[in-house]
């Protein structure tokens, strides 16, 4: 006998909790959609599930349990349009219309086996440099220190820069960071508080 699909949504704010119960529950009722308010509440449930909606908080919060299921899980993003590229987690922009996020569910949510992960415009991969200087980035380096550690020039460190930014969309050190920690290119506990 098959057991039902399921679909398990973690989120604290209580109206987009609602919101995504709702437009799941009416365009996706072959799932039986589940809420929680908390990870802690949702670590006590034994149910096993299909797909996962949160928010980047909480995904960062429990990347042991989320990396394993990042082709499964859906992260809540604050914009219409998502700029990360070559992600391994699903992004849903939560100020997007229903169109929009009905069109980004719709094949992933539909399909019988797993679904690769969309890429954005413009996705690009970083060289192998690229990614040691992200990571000193994140890490919190200064250009200098990054030129030191790296033994390579200040100018150097300038172009890998100017190329991550413009080959991920990403400008900010926050997102950089982000984008880092969702790709595995470092863990939480890498980066300075």
């Amino acid at each position: 006998m098959n057991r039902n699909r399921q679909i398990a949504i973690i989120l604290t704010d209580t109206l987009q909790q609602l919101g995504l119960y709702s437009l799941l529950s009416d365009y996706f009722p072959q799932f039986a959609t589940r809420r929680f308010s908390s990870f802690l509440q949702f670590a006590k449930d034994t149910d096993s599930f299909d797909f996962y909606f949160t928010d980047a908080d909480t995904y960062a919060s429990n990347l042991d349990y989320f990396l394993l299921r990042r082709s499964k899980t859906f992260i809540l993003i604050h914009e219409a349009k998502p700029s990360l590229t070559n992600t391994s987690s699903l992004l849903l922009p939560s100020q997007g219309n229903m169109e929009t996020l009905i069109e980004i569910l719709q094949p992933v949510l539909t399909s019988d086996s797993q679904v690769s992960t969309p890429t954005f415009e413009g996705s690009k991969e970083l060289s192998a440099r690229e990614i040691n200087v992200l990571q000193e980035i994140v890490r919190g380096s200064t250009n200098k220190e990054i030129a030191d550690h790296l033994n390579i020039s200040l100018n150097t460190v300038l172009s890998h820069r100017k190329n991550i930014t413009a080959k991920l969309g990403i400008k900010t050190v926050s997102g950089l960071t982000f984008y880092a920690i969702m790709n595995g290119i470092v863990s939480g506990e890498e980066i300075d508080s």
